[in-house]
């Protein structure tokens, strides 16, 4: 073992020391001085400490769109098998397919090797992954506690839905349901007008601290439109998911959207038109709505991709094959919704592409075709064939539902301000 050369004032006092105390050869020995022990405790080296522990270094990572969480721990500095033995561990309480655009991931290590995941997939629940003593990572998910009130929301349109709901409180993501649910017969581009009203109760949520972490469901909604007034109940039948229903029982939903892409303006119609590129008359097959590039695009109606790629003029197309009868098409897009082939099954609502202007586009829009028996269709004339009709015992237990909405409607509205603690209502 190497030791560190001592200083050298120390170096010189013990050659000098050794001098005045070394013995002659038939001398005997002297007894140390206390100087002689003094400076030999100097000169004695001394046992090895243990060596410090080594510092933790916390990372945080944003996904962004097209990140798998594989990518995401590689690019963080994570050795590739331990990123993959972390989503082995993480697999049995999460699925990695469900990273989601804008999430956050703590990462924390110690001497750069991974030995903490942590991040929120929903607001109620915690992920955590750990390497234990023996070296391999294991997995739980933590509940949050979290408190929900309903609180209520009211406005007047004067220039858009958006900045009325916006100016009254309410949150991006419930608004987002109410135009998703109110879609199926409402026309947001041609159908509100200034001073149509709406009506929102939904739920907020606190955390263990009293502070707002989030929105929760939308649990009615209702726009009055030119004196006509629409209300939605949220219910949850027997046999299904939530849904929401009108006053007489019926769901909302239709076998395919109004419009599959929010917030857009519809910029070209169905029929004969100037084409803006060619320069003359052309068939003009469906209808444009014109959006900020990347804007989701959704699927009209549940259904099966029949085609998902390039097709030249259309650019970037999803074809879906709703059943015998009916297809739509969605053209120009940026690029097709990752992992979205041709076989796969999706959901009315399901994001499976992004605005764009690929193909034969003179800027960002959707252009979008309803094919019935093959034969293109005006979408915005099309007849939306009806939702699920509640009846009986299911129907009774709306109107239950339904009647406790409209009480606490009613007890919000007397109230002085629009937001109010109260019991979870039935879904």
């Amino acid at each position: 073992m190497t030791f560190p050369r001592p200083p050298l004032a120390i170096a010189a006092a013990l050659l000098l020391v050794n001098a005045m105390v070394a013995p002659s050869a038939h001398a005997p020995a002297a007894a140390p001085t206390p100087a002689m022990v003094t400076m030999a405790a100097i000169a004695t080296p001394t046992e090895p400490t243990e060596p410090a522990p080594a510092a933790a270094d916390s990372r945080v990572v944003r996904v962004e769109t097209g990140d798998t969480l594989m990518g995401l721990l590689v690019d963080a500095g994570v050795a590739p098998g331990d990123a993959q033995e972390a989503i082995a561990a993480l697999k049995p309480v999460w699925n990695p397919r469900d990273l989601k655009v804008g999430q956050e991931l703590a990462l924390l290590f110690t001497a750069e090797r991974l030995q903490e995941l942590h991040f929120t997939p929903a607001l109620d629940r915690d992920l955590i992954v750990q390497r234990g003593e023996s070296g391999h990572f294991g997995a739980r998910a933590e509940q949050r506690p979290l408190t929900r009130t309903v609180e209520l929301a009211t406005g007047a349109i004067r220039s858009s839905l958006f900045e009325a709901a916006s100016d009254a409180g309410v949150p991006p993501t419930v608004l987002a349901e109410m135009i998703r649910a109110l879609s199926y017969d409402v026309d947001f581009q041609r159908e509100i007008h200034p001073d149509d009203g709406f009506e929102m109760m939904f739920e907020r949520l606190y955390d263990e601290h009293g502070t707002a972490v989030g929105a929760g469901n939308l649990v009615y909604a209702s726009m009055t439109l030119g004196g006509t007034r629409l209300r939605l109940y949220r219910y949850t039948p027997g046999s299904a998911g939530s849904d929401f229903f009108n006053a007489r029982g019926e769901s909302v939903r239709k076998a395919l959207l109004r419009t599959p892409v929010d917030g857009a303006r519809l910029s070209s119609g169905f029929g004969m038109r100037h084409h803006p590129i060619l320069g003359y008359t052309k068939m003009h097959r469906g209808v444009d709505f014109a959006a900020p590039p990347g804007t989701p695009i959704m699927a009209a109606g549940d259904g099966v991709v029949r085609d998902a790629g390039w097709h030249g003029d259309y650019g970037n197309l999803v074809v879906l094959r709703h059943n015998g009868t009916y297809e739509t098409a969605y053209a120009h897009m940026s690029h097709v919704a990752r992992g979205l082939h041709p076989g796969q099954r999706v959901r009315q609502g399901q994001v499976i592409g992004y605005v764009g202007g690929t193909g034969r586009a003179t800027g960002p829009h959707l252009h979008y075709e309803v094919r019935i028996g093959g034969q293109a269709t005006n979408p915005t004339s099309v007849k939306m064939q009806p939702g699920q009709q509640l009846a009986g015992k299911e129907l009774a237990a709306f109107q239950t539902v339904a009647d406790a909405i409209d009480h606490k409607l009613l007890a919000l509205h007397g109230q002085t301000t629009v937001a109010a603690a109260g019991p979870h209502l039935p879904e």
